[in-house]
């Protein structure tokens, strides 16, 4: 084995050290690559001369040709390549150079990644992934995308009724539609577009820009129905351009990384004060009307933030606090069904104004990116979407079966088709991960 590719040093293993950047807004792009690990960046690479294909990353390794990168974990990677995410374009017939006797570790030479004038083209399944496991993430990607029809169909009556009675002059219909409701779900799908820019999911970033902006053109009706109040509807407006702008930069590595974390600061504080005034306001009037739950976790969202970026948490610490404000988009769109099988339960005959194929739409929409969820690992994604299938989707029309609004060959057809498709899901992911090598 060549001395470049051999077990290294403790001198010379390379270290994720913080990487400085300019203060400047759009941040220089060519003085690194990524190194993807299990779908998560793990390191930004000096890339001298520089690369045509570079990502951003708040870290950085200044390696030498002669260093090895040693990535542990409980599976073998399934990517260290220029793109995020696999099938990895980067790595030829060089499987793992070697193995470390430590269970999962693997050694990876990044030289001729670095400093070879170009990067080898792919020969072989990346780390060994199977065909089988490339075919099913290109498909799994496509249902994600496919996602976007039943959310797009979901919204679109709302927004055409809207713009009749408009039209019509009867502003008074859309006084009917909650716009803090609407304003909470606006909140949830900026929150979640956030979490899946940074993960360059590219189909679930596309399914939460369009639940964004379709929220927004409904608030924008609300407002010009004067069923909003004007302060608030600009304030939002502000809020929802700075997001998309954001996110659009910060998915194609243009963003300064000081911005970024402004505005996940930001996302994570509105999340979590928003979360507990809305979980308690379900059960008014069994609880008194309140805005102490809202209030209270404000301040101790205001205070982790504070903790987190002046460096009083630990390192899992600082970790938690990153992930907050996804959990709780998660958790804000998981209490919907909550809220509405509470208000099936409270009020059963509201029951009738509830349309099953919008339930239908509900569930084939979320249920769609379960296999994505799933094959990534993505514990977080995966949960929110099982819920609102299960619960949202197909909860609301179990109702309507029970309470015999909707046939009973209606209810056994979605019965079977959702078994089918979860059913489906798991084999096929089983298959996957369990190293079928073609």
């Amino acid at each position: 084995m060549p001395a470049s590719l051999a077990t290294p040093s403790p001198a010379t293993t390379a270290s994720v050290v913080p990487h400085r950047r300019s203060r400047s807004l759009l941040a220089p792009r060519r003085s690194s690559i990524a190194v993807w690990l299990d779908h998560h960046r793990v390191a930004s690479l000096p890339s001298r001369p520089p690369s045509s294909v570079l990502f951003r990353s708040s870290t950085t390794a200044p390696l030498h040709s002669t260093t090895t990168l040693v990535l542990f974990g409980s599976r073998s990677p399934c990517c260290v390549c220029l793109r995020s995410r696999p099938p990895c374009p980067i790595l030829s017939g060089a499987t793992p150079l070697a193995r470390s006797p430590i269970s999962g570790a693997i050694q990876v030479s990044l030289y001729s990644l670095l400093y070879q004038g170009q990067a080898p083209t792919l020969r072989t399944s990346c780390f060994g992934r199977s065909q089988s496991y490339q075919q099913w993430d290109s498909l799994t990607s496509k249902f994600s995308a496919a996602a976007n029809i039943p959310f797009l169909l979901l919204q679109m009556p709302q927004i055409i009724l809207n713009a009749r009675n408009l039209l019509s002059g009867n502003k008074t219909a859309l006084s009917a539609i909650p716009w803090l409701g609407m304003l909470t779900s606006l909140l949830g799908n900026l929150s979640l577009l956030s979490y899946f820019a940074k993960k360059r999911e590219k189909e679930a970033v596309v399914v939460q820009t369009l639940g964004v902006v379709s929220t927004y053109v409904v608030l924008v009706q609300l407002a010009l129905a004067e069923a909003m109040p004007l302060p608030y509807f600009l304030a939002t407006s502000v809020v929802v351009m700075s997001g998309l702008v954001l996110n659009f930069l910060n998915y194609f590595g243009l963003l300064n990384d000081g911005v970024w974390r402004f505005w996940e600061d930001f996302i994570t504080i509105g999340g979590l004060s928003v979360l507990p005034q809305i979980m308690w306001s379900t059960f008014v009037p069994y609880l008194p009307n309140s805005i102490l739950p809202g209030a209270t976790a404000f301040v101790i969202a205001i205070l982790a933030v504070t903790l987190a970026r002046t460096g009083k948490l630990s390192e899992k610490g600082v970790k938690f606090v990153g992930g907050i404000s996804g959990w709780t988009a998660t958790l804000l769109f998981m209490w919907m069904p909550v809220s509405q099988l509470w208000t099936n339960y409270l009020n059963p005959e509201n029951m009738k104004g509830l349309s099953a194929f919008s339930m239908l739409l509900a569930m084939l929409g979320n249920g769609l990116m379960l296999p994505r969820a799933l094959l990534i690992r993505d514990f977080m994604w995966f949960t929110g979407s099982a819920w609102a299938t299960l619960f949202y989707g197909y909860g609301n029309i179990a109702c309507l079966y029970f309470l015999k609004i909707i046939s009973k060959e209606f209810f056994l057809s979605a019965t079977a088709g959702l078994v089918s498709w979860i059913g489906t899901t798991f084999w096929i992911d089983r298959l996957v991960h369990g190293g079928f090598h073609t």
